[in-house]
């Protein structure tokens, strides 16, 4: 293994073509890009080899550098990894919501093997959107749910082709091949800020390399006992943040027509779900909707999110209007997005961030295992529950896990970040990482459930001002902090 980590990086331009925009925002931010070489599989070191994508933004105050804070975004796979975010991306995270971490440490993020821009090794099964939607989504009964076992039975065989890779696209291997980056980069100690699979990566990582991470911020965790049945349990959360969304469209019933309470706007959507329930087509413009595309939109919706309702709220009132039998007529935006979920192009990432799931842990291969957790819950889950417990390409996969996942437990200090209400991740599985790193404190955003927390567009000040005090200072809390939105910055004492 000597030899990778002794490996001498090739530092070079971002840009692979005119096309290439992320490529570009890292040119812009002065940052620069590599591939790092290492084993397919770890334990045959001297066998195939792969390449792994990196990106680094030095510190701009270099003669007060804290080292380098590797950065991953969630997913795993397409865009998310953190690559983009290095450059600033979409919305940068680091470089706008917090120049002082910026220009303190070397930022450096990796997109993981066999993933988005990792060159030359890139999995892709073919998934065309239309099919992974249908899919995804189940209904409460059996002919849904048979439709369901034949769709992802369809995903999980256009991924044979790759059996010999399939195996090593674990959480574990991606943690490995962060541990290479670091010995390539010339680094002891690497600082870590992982938001969602992130944060999970991250704590893998503190379990395989003991005294290897200085300062970690694990944002908006997953539960780590069950990834990545990370969300199974979130449909009492989902609703609640639904019933948030309904309390705020009865307040702006003059613009949106759902009711002018809460009951009402309720009684709205759950006429909805019967219509979804029923397998009934609808018609949205030019556009034909079944069942699973009525499932999968308010499902994927962003519930937790206040700051979104204004977006989201004209989209979902298409297809609550088509379901009361209203005529309904989507704006040129919404023509886009429905042709674009319902086309046969090839949905890319989801196949290689699929084949990570199915590589980190074992799961039922008996499609009636599922069925009968859907019709268990259904009275309490009617909604949520069905496509949460149902059936996924994992359960019809063509290879097995190579090894068990981690068991997280140990005592490295970290700061985990959470909110009450994220319907993502469920702040019980946030909690499960607080206890399961024994050394980390918990910074809590009450009363609100965004998915993400720290420097996520969302201004939360409290948050901010602890993570900022612990990576910038090394100030751990020395008790776990609860904030609120009326919380100022630089309040962040714990209560």
């Amino acid at each position: 293994m000597a030899r990778f980590g002794q490996q001498k990086i090739d530092w070079h331009r971002c840009t692979s073509g005119a096309e290439d925009e992320i490529g570009k925002q890292l040119e812009a931010v002065k940052a620069k890009c590599a591939e790092i070489t290492v084993p397919l599989d770890y334990r045959k070191p001297d066998g195939r080899t792969v390449k792994v994508s990196i990106a680094r933004r030095e510190a701009t105050d270099q003669g007060r550098r804290l080292g380098t804070l590797m950065l991953n975004t969630g997913g795993p796979g397409e865009s998310k990894s953190g690559i983009n975010w290095v450059a600033g991306g979409v919305e940068p995270i680091i470089p706008k919501g917090s120049p002082k971490v910026a220009s303190r440490y070397d930022l450096v993020a990796m997109d993981p093997r066999f993933m988005a821009s990792s060159r030359g090794s890139v999995l892709e099964c073919g998934w065309p959107s239309r099919t992974k939607n249908d899919a995804a989504w189940v209904g409460p009964d059996r002919r849904s749910f048979k439709r369901s076992v034949a769709l992802n039975k369809d995903l999980a065989a256009r991924c044979a082709k790759h059996q010999k890779v399939l195996p090593h696209l674990s959480t574990r291997n991606i943690a490995r091949d962060m541990d290479v980056i670091r010995a390539a980069l010339g680094e002891k100690k690497i600082s870590y800020l992982g938001w969602s699979f992130g944060a999970y990566l991250g704590s893998v990582y503190s379990q395989m390399f003991p005294g290897r991470l200085d300062r970690t911020v694990l944002d908006s965790s997953p539960d780590p006992r069950t990834w990545p049945a990370f969300n199974k349990e979130a449909g009492t959360v989902q609703h609640a943040a639904l019933r948030k969304w309904a309390a705020w469209a009865a307040r702006h019933d003059d613009r949106y027509h759902l009711g002018t309470t809460t009951g009402q706007v309720l009684a709205t959507f759950d006429h909805y779900r019967k219509v979804a329930d029923q397998d009934r087509t609808l018609r949205i413009g030019r556009h034909r909707i079944n069942a699973n595309n009525l499932r999968s939109f308010p499902i994927g919706a962003d519930f937790d999110d206040p700051t979104s309702y204004t977006q989201m709220t004209p989209t979902l009132k298409l297809f609550l209007d088509a379901a009361r039998g209203k005529e309904a007529k989507p704006t040129p935006q919404d023509d886009q997005f429905l042709a674009e979920t319902l086309s046969h192009k090839v949905a890319e990432g989801e196949s290689a961030m699929v084949a990570s799931w199915c590589a980190d842990r074992a799961v039922s291969r008996d499609p009636e295992t599922y069925y009968r957790d859907i019709q268990a819950h259904l009275a309490d889950e009617p909604f949520y529950g069905p496509p949460k417990r149902n059936v996924s390409p994992c359960t019809f996969w063509p290879t097995s896990p190579v090894e068990p996942p981690t068991k997280v437990h140990n005592n490295a200090q970290a700061l985990i970040v959470g909110s009450t209400q994220d319907t993502t991740t469920p702040y019980s599985g946030q909690l499960a990482m607080h206890r399961a790193l024994t050394g980390s404190r918990m910074v809590t955003q009450k009363d609100d459930g965004e998915h993400g927390v720290y420097l996520w567009f969302q201004g939360l000040p409290c948050v901010d001002a602890a993570v900022d005090r612990y990576l910038l200072d090394g100030d751990l809390p020395a008790k776990d902090i609860t904030c609120t939105r009326d919380k100022p910055a630089g309040t962040a004492d714990g209560n």
